[in-house]
């Protein structure tokens, strides 16, 4: 049984002390939220104990979820990591690039488990496709939202786009060369709406594109590789896998092939894999669970968290000069 913690309870705190209950090996001991008011009423409707503060919790703790504003991140991270507790960290890992770089370091020093919150590793629709994946060398991601106020303190790089790109730095075991981006901030003072560029050094390209001003929602992957072409639905989890397969002998009547010339027939096979009711969430924290009962590395490390992060981070250097402003 693993005594977490939560720091914060607002909509997505809520969420996790939720699912954290639901988990067998799992003993919510409670939370913090530093509004007294909402904390009061959570407490409420969720039966689970309110903390007057974050040192008394975690006093009482072996483990700690991490629901706060990124700018909080590092400080209540390192404090917990500093007293020997594992920590899950919602996504992005920190504010800073030197902030998730110290937390490492911290982390390897005390030999605790921390995970990060990049959610869509544990998208059904990515898992299933995830064996289909074999050296793509293009990427092309949309990661599309309805305008929502809440978010918009930070841009759609952070927001939005570092999910695709922590899904590209997964898949894409190669370093990155070179990055371009551009953006257009329309209702707030960051962007809204922005395209980058990964170049990595073994040829492959990703275009990545987030927005949360579209009029309708989409988060869809679609990467090519030799032989052939995945796609990626996170919003409705599903995948489709189109593969090209040499022809032996003649093909059946219902068979779908293509003539290459002197390269022979291919033909082309379509599979769409079966995924199932799965909650990413739950799945995510009873994975960083699991770690700490069998003493592995958690699914997505810090220094994952570090690495999407550092993309980000130049992304978004890159839009400071190319970034227009909507009239």
């Amino acid at each position: 049984m693993v005594n977490i913690g939560v720091l914060g309870a607002g909509h997505l705190g809520k969420i996790h002390l939720k699912l954290l209950k639901e988990i067998p090996e799992v003993n919510v001991v409670g939370f913090y939220d530093a509004d007294g008011s909402r904390a009061k009423t959570v407490e409420k409707e969720s039966g689970i104990r309110s903390f007057s503060s974050v040192h008394i919790l975690l006093e009482q703790c072996e483990a700690l979820d991490i629901v706060t504003p990124t700018l909080t991140h590092f400080a209540l991270a390192s404090d917990a990591i500093k007293k020997s507790k594992h920590v899950f960290i919602e996504k992005p890992v920190t504010a800073t690039v030197d902030e998730a770089k110290k937390l490492m370091e911290l982390s390897y020093e005390a030999n605790v488990k921390a995970q990060v919150g990049h959610i869509e590793r544990f998208n059904p629709a990515f898992i299933v496709a995830a064996p289909y994946l074999n050296n793509p060398m293009f990427i092309e991601t949309h990661r599309l939202a309805e305008f929502n106020p809440r978010g918009t303190d930070v841009s759609v790089i952070h927001d939005l786009m570092i999910h695709d790109i922590d899904i590209v730095l997964s898949v894409v075991k190669s370093p990155v060369k070179k990055i371009s981006a551009s953006g257009v901030a329309v209702v707030s003072d960051s962007p809204d709406i922005a395209n980058a560029r990964l170049e990595f050094d073994n040829g492959c390209v990703a275009n990545l594109t987030a927005s949360r001003i579209s009029m309708k929602n989409m988060r869809k992957s679609r990467f090519f590789q030799h032989n052939a072409y995945i796609s990626v639905d996170f919003l409705k989890k599903n995948s489709e896998i189109i593969r090209l397969k040499n022809l032996d002998g003649e093909p059946g009547p219902l068979d779908v092939v293509i003539d290459l010339g002197s390269k022979g027939r291919k033909q082309i096979y379509f599979e769409s894999p079966q995924t199932g009711e799965a909650n990413a969430l739950k799945d995510e924290l009873t994975a960083f669970i699991q770690s700490i009962i069998s003493d592995t590395e958690p699914p997505v490390t810090l220094e994952d968290g570090y690495n999407a992060l550092k993309v980000a981070h130049a992304v978004a250097e890159k839009l400071k000069y190319s970034v227009t402003f909507s009239v």
